[in-house]
């Protein structure tokens, strides 16, 4: 497949293949832009931003919904792509495509409702003859990088307000999934949108996403991606805003006052979602100790019932790690923590690029598997005595994205939610869980900002104060 600039199909570089994490088997090429290609992006962004500003309202909603009809009609070829180049299950992939069906149509209302406000200015001394409002203004050009794990969805949360909020964008996906972003960007095309208003850009987030952060031009870096790149993203993005969504070690607390049976197999099943590699993965669980050994025997049933395989198989639940290297990291992150005392109860051997479902306890609180992002299919199990105590595990850590906890008692469920040190609190139920309306990035190393359509749309304009003074009588 060629990138898209403009509309065009465009790539005169070396070819870049894009393989299936499962076999090996090549299921894509692209090109690696050029730095004339990345210079022509950015030129006709320029363009293109000046096209969006201009754009009603009404003409951005029907692009936008005409995209979501689009994806909606493209499910299985979608879906396909999805799974051969991310490695995730077909059934899993179909989802994601469902989800971003949704995001279009969300940001379709939004773009509609996008407003400012009345500013009362005789509210103050000085400003007792004068009157006037704020305006949200578009900020021009976005720049989007994308990753692995949702190259479809995480895309449509970039995009979508992008284009809502009347920005032109360019969407740089990830190295390992570059296909299914360019199938958005003929989506968009054929739905409407100004061929300047996007771009999508393959190639090397070292080189082609460097030389599109560190430009001038763009005027918000949106990225979701590991800590490291996104550290060095805010300091090359100079005075641009940028949004961060950087990952977590997402922490779940169950007390004796649940179902814990359905706990267990619900954590389990969400720390296994997509091969563990999804920021709000399950990765801790602290268990209250009464109910301790049955979540773990539960939790390692539900680990061992799951099929581990190919993931265009239909009756596959996991699919393989995004690549070989990633699966050996898994496995030594284990095997370090086996060393310093903790017990692998389910799972724990890998197969190539495949990774079995794992359970862990008797981690210590310094393991790579407790402490970072493991985005593997492996939880750790730890009991716990007091309420104090599993907030104070929980808040131990260097992320903040979403945590959970199950209980029937409202005094616990509203003192973790004022206390949780993170960006979402999810009662009853797991981290992994998110609308794609709602408000969602995190606090502390999980990043800076907010997606969902709405809140990304206020992250992607600026405020223009108009004032009126009043002719003196």
């Amino acid at each position: 497949m060629k990138m898209l600039i403009g509309g065009r199909p465009a790539g005169d570089g070396a070819d870049v293949e894009v393989v299936n994490p499962f076999d090996g088997s090549v299921v894509g090429t692209v090109p690696e832009a050029t730095p004339e290609e990345v210079e022509r992006a950015l030129s006709v962004a320029v363009e293109g931003a000046s096209v969006m500003g201009r754009l009603p309202r009404v003409e951005r909603a029907a692009v936008l919904a005409r995209a979501s009809d689009g994806i909606a009609s493209r499910t299985g070829q979608l879906a396909r792509t999805i799974a051969a180049e991310s490695g995730k299950t077909i059934r899993e992939a179909e989802g994601e495509v469902a989800r971003a069906v949704q995001t279009f149509r969300v940001a379709s209302e939004e773009a509609r409702r996008l407003a400012g406000e009345v500013v009362p200015f005789d509210g103050a001394p000085t400003g007792t003859d004068r009157f006037g409002f704020f305006l949200r203004v578009p900020l021009g050009i976005v720049v989007a990088i994308t990753p692995f794990n949702f190259p479809l969805n995480l895309a449509a949360h970039k995009v979508a307000p992008a284009i809502a909020a009347g920005n032109s964008v360019i969407l740089k996906p990830a190295t390992a999934t570059p296909l299914t972003g360019i199938a958005l960007g003929e989506i968009l095309y054929d739905a409407g949108l100004p061929p300047e208003a996007m771009s999508v850009v393959t190639g090397s987030g070292g080189d082609v996403g460097a030389r599109l952060v560190s430009d001038p031009r763009p005027r918000m870096v949106t990225f979701t991606g590991s800590p490291s790149v996104g550290s060095a993203i805010v300091r090359s993005a100079g005075l641009k805003k940028t949004a961060m969504e950087l990952g977590s070690n997402s922490a779940v607390i169950v007390t004796e006052r649940c179902d814990v049976d359905a706990a267990a197999e619900r954590c389990a099943k969400a720390a296994y979602a997509l091969a563990g590699q999804v920021c709000i993965s399950v990765q801790r669980v602290v268990v209250e100790r009464r109910v301790y050994d049955r979540f773990v025997d539960r939790a390692c049933a539900t680990a061992r019932s799951l099929v581990v395989g190919d993931q265009l198989a239909r009756g596959t639940d996991i699919g393989p790690m995004i690549d070989e290297g990633e699966a050996e990291r898994a496995e030594l992150w284990v095997g370090e923590a086996m060393d310093a005392g903790a017990a692998v109860l389910a799972g724990g051997s890998r197969e190539g690029s495949l990774f079995e479902p794992t359970v862990l306890t008797d981690v210590p609180l310094d393991a790579k598997v407790w402490r970072e992002e493991a985005f593997a299919p492996v939880m750790s199990v730890r009991p716990f005595d007091t309420l104090d105590e599993a907030i104070s595990v929980v808040n131990d850590s260097a992320y903040g994205l979403q945590a959970s906890v199950y209980t029937d008692r409202l005094e616990d469920a509203l003192r973790a939610a004022h206390e949780i040190e993170c960006g979402g609190v999810m009662i009853n139920d797991v981290p992994t869980f998110r609308v794609d309306l709602m408000p969602y990035g995190g606090q502390k190393g999980s990043g800076l900002g907010r997606e969902g359509p709405r809140f990304a749309m206020e992250e992607m304009t600026e405020i223009r104060v108009v004032g009126f003074r009043r002719p003196a009588r």
